[in-house]
């Protein structure tokens, strides 16, 4: 697909961008030429473009270390302290930008309709930073215009946490007022926010303003979750109506750009803008250094089996105990699981391989890919404190070359209509609307590619409100794995104990004979240089990650709200 590119930076701005600045750190703030900008409607694209940037990101490799998908003891003892800048969302630097735009836009000599459409955008986006200071933080001080340091009062309350989600919702509502409904695929405008987003975003507010994380005292009944149900079942039936709906294919949600799925992404385009997905997923002999991060044998275990059910449920169709599923954890499972894994001698059609199987097995695979301690491999691996056994696939693109592999490009999805689908499901369990939160995990699962059953239900355990929400909760957690989603899930939920004092695992791979005896090193590689050995040509054992340091994942229980930086505290005797 050629792509148009919309995130262009204009030399000329740099002329005329203000000093960055802080204004609650109460730091100068050097002024710039209004009327060079703002009556100029490239330039005031290219300010946009500027934000767009900064605030949106691109694709992390690594988002879900901080859960058990992916190896890595993120979050260790103390990791997040009032004197460390780890998990301080407090960017009013930004903030102060946003506000500059819709100041300075509506003073400025530009069309109505240029106005209106800069607006709406800078609202949202202010609306956008505000929500993650507020689910880091709590409340935070709500700034709506550029404060001026000799005539405006710099030591700045907090407001409420109620107050700043009021405040994001009607900044909100004003950006879907001025916004186009859709900005179609093959628009000038794609990649812009508009009002489809803007709506389905204010949906995900909402939710996170009844989840538990923010109502302690009354998770599940207070009365925010009858506010959220009602703009989530409007984002639904609204995207929906314009055009929005589930990709048919899973792997192409993400590789088929600008599908029917994406409701908002961040265009990448190669060699103007490029992304480290492929260059940190794939095993190190197909990139240019080893992968950044791998799938845990914990998840693994938690896709479902083609049924729908975990392979230890007894009622499943796929029922396997313990000790047999780790020799064969690759069969009969979730069609996403080997659309998002790649697991040891794994067709895996990388670089253009037709036909290439994956080896991890140490002795046999590629030194940048292999783990294991088997000692007749007379080698030691040097992947033990990183690797699994297992690598990430989805996502992928598998035509780049090994060379190519810091040209990937592939839009990344800021929102994708599934998470759309689920929020709206969650509303409308909480609320006792059962049925409806039932169709959307059907659809999920049905386009997944999951067996519906005799039942018709795809694998689910739904009778009643407690059930359908650990449904969601688990699909949430396989549709949208290595997105970064899951630590956020379960902070919002106030399940953080999930994650507390658990460890990690991957699994060694020894290639045996049918009888189970060990196959020579050197048979088994030339062997696997043929991509002649298949899973069923290894015999598996589980380790430990990592072999060496921290070992156990520390979460408490304060970290569903994260300290504001004692620095800025030092600076303003009015923050709390």
């Amino acid at each position: 697909m050629k792509k148009k590119i919309l995130y262009y930076m204009l030399a000329t701005l740099a002329l005329y961008l203000p000093v960055s600045c802080n204004t609650l750190d109460i730091e100068n703030i050097s002024d710039y030429d209004a009327e060079k900008v703002w009556n100029d409607e490239k330039l005031v694209n290219a300010y946009m473009a500027n934000l767009y940037a900064g605030i949106f990101g691109n694709w992390s490799v690594d988002a879900d270390q901080k859960s058990q998908q992916l190896t890595g003891i993120h979050f260790y003892d103390n990791r997040v302290t009032v004197t460390n800048s780890e998990y301080k969302r407090w960017d009013y630097t930004t903030i102060r930008l946003i506000n500059e735009a819709i100041e300075n836009t509506q003073n400025g000599n530009l069309s109505d309709d240029i106005k209106e459409g800069v607006i709406g955008q800078a609202l949202f986006l202010r609306a956008y930073m505000y929500f993650r200071m507020v689910y880091y933080h709590g409340g935070v001080p709500y700034l709506t215009k550029p404060q001026d340091k000799d005539k405006d009062d710099l030591y700045v309350y907090r407001n409420s946490t109620k107050e700043c989600f009021e405040y994001i919702v009607r900044d909100l509502d004003e950006a879907i007022r001025l916004l186009p409904r859709k900005n179609e695929s093959s628009s000038g405008n794609y990649g812009k926010v508009d009002a489809s987003f803007a709506l389905a975003f204010k949906a995900k507010v909402l939710l996170y303003k009844a989840s538990p994380q923010f109502n302690p005292g009354n998770p599940w009944d207070n009365s925010y979750w009858q506010e959220a149900y009602a703009v989530n079942a409007e984002a639904y039936t609204t995207l929906k109506d314009r055009g929005y709906a589930l990709t048919a294919d899973y792997s192409d949600i993400f590789l088929v750009e600008r599908g029917p799925e994406v409701v908002f992404a961040v265009i990448n385009s190669y060699p103007n803008k490029t992304a480290s997905w492929d260059h940190g997923v794939r095993p190190g002999s197909e990139s240019r250094d080893n992968a950044r991060a791998c799938p845990t044998w914990e998840f693994v275990k938690e896709f479902p089996m083609k049924d729908g059910k975990l392979y230890n449920d007894p009622t499943g169709n796929y029922f396997v105990p313990d000790d047999v599923f780790l020799q064969s954890y690759w069969e009969n499972r979730d069609p996403r699981f080997e659309k998002s894994v790649v697991w040891n001698a794994a067709v895996y059609e990388v670089s253009r391989k037709t036909n290439n199987r994956q080896y991890t097995s140490l002795g046999i695979a590629h030194e940048l890919d292999d783990f294991g301690v088997n000692p007749k491999a007379n080698i030691n691996s040097t992947n033990l404190n990183r690797y699994s056994g297992f690598f990430i696939l989805k996502a992928s693109d598998l035509s780049l070359l090994q060379s190519e592999t810091q040209q990937y490009n592939i839009d990344y999805i800021v929102m994708h209509f599934a998470e759309v689908m689920l929020n709206y499901a969650e509303t409308a369990n909480e609320t006792g609307r059962h049925e409806e939160a039932i169709h959307i995990l059907k659809a999920i699962r049905e386009r997944a590619g999951i067996e519906p059953g005799a039942d018709g239900l795809y694998g689910l355990y739904v009778s009643n409100r407690e059930e359908i929400r650990k449904a969601i909760l688990a699909e949430r957690n396989i549709e949208f794995c290595f997105e970064g989603m899951r630590f956020w899930d379960l902070r919002r939920l106030r399940m953080l104990d999930r994650l507390d004092k658990q460890t990690k695992h991957g699994v060694e791979a020894i290639a045996i004979h049918p009888d189970g005896s060990e196959i020579s090193i050197a048979t088994a590689k030339e062997k696997a240089g043929l991509n002649e050995l298949t899973e069923k040509d290894f015999y598996y054992q589980v380790w430990q990650i990592p072999f060496t340091g921290v070992q156990v994942t520390s979460v408490p229980d304060r970290y569903y709200f994260f300290p504001i930086q004692q620095s800025a505290i030092d600076r303003n005797s009015n923050l709390q």
